[in-house]
């Protein structure tokens, strides 16, 4: 539900720079919310670890593999890549149902700063030169 509430506060901030309505609601949207937030209770731990983290361009990076045990490193795999179409896919949607698909870069670097902005103290995050910090 926390996921659910940062995404819509991000889509409201979102809005307000992009001059659309990014709260828009649309099936593919609603559909891509809800699997973002079911997916997101298995890779909390992966960023709570260093795992993951969350780049610029608003998509998850698996940084750091050798902190997953080799057992489960394809499972951290596929889902950070699970994670990274639902997050390509709900920029996309929205700004096709603004009406304006060439928003999409704009909603993606929004987004990917947003993500950012609100990341826990400690997940790993992507600078503005691209390097990884420690969010403090």
């Amino acid at each position: 539900m926390r996921f659910l509430l940062l995404l819509v506060a991000l889509l409201a901030a979102v809005a307000a720079r992009a001059q659309g309505n990014l709260e828009i609601s649309t099936p593919a949207i609603e559909d891509l919310k809800h699997a973002m937030a079911a997916r997101f209770a298995q890779l909390k731990p992966l960023f709570e670890s260093g795992a993951v983290g969350l780049s610029r361009d608003g998509a998850v990076i698996l940084r750091d593999a050798s902190v997953v045990p080799q057992a489960q490193r394809q499972a951290a795999t596929n889902l950070v890549a699970e994670d990274n179409i639902d997050r390509a896919a709900l920029y996309r949607e929205l700004a096709r149902a603004n009406g304006n698909p060439g928003w999409e870069p704009d909603i993606r670097a929004i987004f990917g700063q947003r993500w950012i902005e609100r990341a826990p103290k400690g997940w790993w995050v992507q600078n503005a030169t691209g390097s990884w910090q420690q969010k403090q």
